[in-house]
């Protein structure tokens, strides 16, 4: 630094006399640091306030972001509102469409709850819900009102299928057999599969508990439903009198006691046998004691057999309806005479086939009453 600021000597000249003035290394290096203190200062001063002016600056801006921000989202919010209004009318009109539908085709939904039903009527909570809603939030209350009638729909729905699957069920006990057990059959775990494929009524996955207990009972009335559709429903074979019937008899070839599993139709040999209900050919061929032989499998753990036959009219897999041919009668197997040997089997059971063909107009009268010659 010194060479930067050597000592300095300075020559004045006044009224005829010099003067020398000395300015040391150290003044002039005190000096030159003073000024560079004061142009620090100045350009330190400066730039605050250009620092100062830009951030004001930034604030303003960013101020006037928040207000774009918060005039855009009002926007929004409004534009939301009418499009809320214009879903809500969509949905509204479709759910007319839908209480239409069901008017024309199933008449006034129940809406008493009886024994035994699986949902209660909530109409009253729904419209406190109503209300409240339309308190808390307007803008939705024509939304939550829609949501109430879909509810009403889906109970009355629910109370449709509890009471037809309540009509089958009793049909069902009335000829004798165990909806119960039926039931359980056709749900048996032990012979099912397929991709899991998962239903939900909410966008979080979950189901409404109402929804739900509407899918069981319509799973419930559709398999009641299906065992009555695969109940014997015709005769199935020309009706000239039985000459054998369900339960204890004599056996007509020993005499002694025997139980008899079926109906023995008479009939002339090669006479036609009929599908006595709508169903699937499972077996055709011979079968000890019973001859030739035609079983056919109704679901729902209800197969028919019939026996003795002198020819067949059908094949394994092939589906069958009331009336149709599917053999011939004969006297083949543990037989006397020509004739249908007519079972009905309830998961490998056999039960008296009589009520199901008492429920055919006109069939079973007393007219047909049991002959005393028996046949097997």
């Amino acid at each position: 630094m010194r060479t930067w600021f050597p000592d300095r000597e300075f020559f004045m000249r006044s009224e005829g006399q010099v003067r020398f003035i000395k300015v040391s290394s150290r003044v002039q290096m005190i000096a030159a640091g003073a000024a560079a203190g004061l142009l620090l200062f100045w350009i330190l001063s400066i730039s605050g306030m250009a620092l100062s002016s830009y951030l004001a600056n930034q604030d303003r801006l960013s101020m006037l972001d928040r207000e774009a921000s918060v005039a855009k989202s009002e926007s929004r919010v409004t534009a939301y509102r009418d499009d809320l209004g214009k879903v809500a009318s969509d949905l509204k009109r479709r759910q007319d469409f839908i209480d239409k539908v069901v008017q024309t085709h199933l008449g006034d939904l129940p809406t008493d709850v009886q024994a035994g039903e699986t949902v209660s009527n909530s109409t009253s909570e729904a419209a406190k819900t109503v209300k409240k809603v339309s308190m808390v939030l307007p803008e939705a209350a024509e939304l939550v009102e829609i949501e109430a009638r879909q509810l009403a729909v889906i109970e009355g729905l629910t109370r449709v299928a509890d009471r037809r699957a309540a009509a089958a069920e009793a049909k069902l006990a009335q000829l004798g057999l165990n909806p119960k057990a039926m039931l359980a059959a056709i749900n048996d775990p032990s012979a099912q599969g397929g991709p899991f494929s998962k239903l939900a009524t909410a966008a979080d996955g979950s189901v409404d508990p109402r929804f739900q207990r509407f899918g069981l009972s319509l799973a419930r009335m559709d398999a009641l439903e299906r065992s009555v559709a695969g109940l014997p429903q015709a005769l199935p074979a020309s009706l000239e009198y039985i000459s054998s019937g369900f339960g204890f008899r004599a056996d007509p070839f020993t005499g002694g006691g025997d139980f008899h599993p079926g109906l023995d139709f008479r009939g002339p040999h090669g006479a036609p046998i009929y599908a006595a209900a709508r169903g699937t050919v499972s077996f055709v061929g011979w079968k000890s004691g019973y001859g030739n032989v035609v079983e056919i499998n109704h679901g729902n753990g209800l197969v028919t057999r019939y026996a003795h036959m002198s020819g067949f009219r059908t094949v394994v897999g092939k589906p069958v309806q009331p009336g149709e041919q599917i053999g011939l009668i004969g006297s083949t197997g543990r037989s006397t005479g020509p004739h249908l040997h007519f079972e009905v089997r309830v998961g490998d059971r056999a039960v008296n086939p009589r009520p199901f063909l008492e429920a055919v107009p006109n069939v079973l009268q007393k007219t047909g009453a049991i002959a005393a010659q028996p046949r097997r």
